[in-house]
């Protein structure tokens, strides 16, 4: 199961309604953040999520309304006594993490590893690989180095009960688990393959795009994917800002083959992003637009649910 929770859902500044852009989530025991925007670690507070748990943090540029928060969330996490590493992800963050250590006297007590990421051509990159999901990496189309954000749970394979039992007599139990582990077992005296009663049950995608115009490298990374957290800045793209609008990122949905679409990032000019929802439905029927404190939990061959937290 993953959980979403969206931190901030605003571009550029704090507004009333929406904190700038982050994004918490949750993938078992492990707790990661997309983007820190301004305020961030108060958002995990209001909205009851862990912020000690951060091991890791995926910063898709170097904006400030993607990463000021990190200042104020680190020295909080110190005065809280953290003791683990907290690594951070993104294009050059050796200097601009070495800068921002360099802002005060303060000496974090913990480890900050900052880990660069890829802002260039056209490949995916594996950024971060733990037990049962990856984080990959691509380039953007922005005006600084940027990055859209992959998470890809690894596949796994389920048994065909009723199968197993009509070719090997196998029943749900111990050796279910075994099978499951193992991939071949001996089973009343027969050999039994994983391959031949199981079932392939495709991971997780979520796709998070940062901000960017469209581009080739975003069609790469979004075929087929369960969600893509699409940058929705502008009603109508502006060539000179460098970011998508509705009618850009519903396209992409469609010729993506995409699940659900959630459009996030708004520039503070819409109090009211209806319209924007609207835009993009005429083309992809199935989007969503963030709201802080929304939640998602994606869960395998469910719905995602959907929830507010205010």
């Amino acid at each position: 199961m993953l959980e979403i929770v969206f931190l901030g859902t605003g571009s550029g500044i704090p507004s009333k309604r929406r904190n700038p852009a982050g994004i918490w989530l949750r993938y078992e025991d492990e707790c990661m953040l997309w983007d820190c925007g301004e305020g961030s670690q108060r958002q995990m507070m209001l909205y009851k999520v862990s912020f000690m748990k951060i091991n890791h943090i995926f910063i898709t540029h170097w904006h400030a309304d993607h990463w000021a928060g990190l200042i104020g969330l680190m020295q909080t996490m110190n005065m809280e006594g953290r003791k683990d590493t907290l690594y951070i992800h993104g294009p050059e963050a050796e200097r601009f993490v070495g800068d921002i250590l360099d802002l005060d006297y303060w000496g974090p007590r913990f480890k900050i590893v900052p880990k660069d990421v890829p802002f260039e051509g056209t490949e995916s990159n594996v950024v971060y690989v733990s037990h049962k999901f990856e984080v990959h990496s691509i380039p953007v189309n922005h005006t600084v180095p940027s990055v859209a954000y992959f998470f890809k749970e690894k596949d796994s394979w389920n048994v065909d009960i009723k199968k197993a039992n009509e070719l090997y007599g196998l029943t749900q139990g111990p050796a279910v688990g075994r099978l499951k582990k193992f991939r071949v077992i001996r089973f009343r005296g027969q050999k039994v393959r994983l391959e031949d009663v199981g079932v392939m049950a495709p991971g997780i995608r979520v796709v998070y795009t940062g901000d960017t115009m469209a581009c080739k490298n975003l069609e790469t990374i979004c075929k087929d994917v369960d969600m893509v957290i699409h940058d929705a800045t502008f009603m109508d793209e502006k060539q000179n800002r460098m970011h998508s609008d509705a009618k850009g990122a519903a396209e992409l949905a469609k010729r993506c083959n995409i699940k659900e679409l959630v459009l996030t990032h708004f520039s503070r000019r819409y109090q009211d992003v209806k319209p924007i929802r609207d835009e993009a439905r005429k083309i992809f029927s199935n989007t969503k637009v963030a709201e802080d404190g929304m939640t998602i939990v994606l869960k395998h061959g469910s719905k995602p649910i959907y929830k507010l937290n205010r």
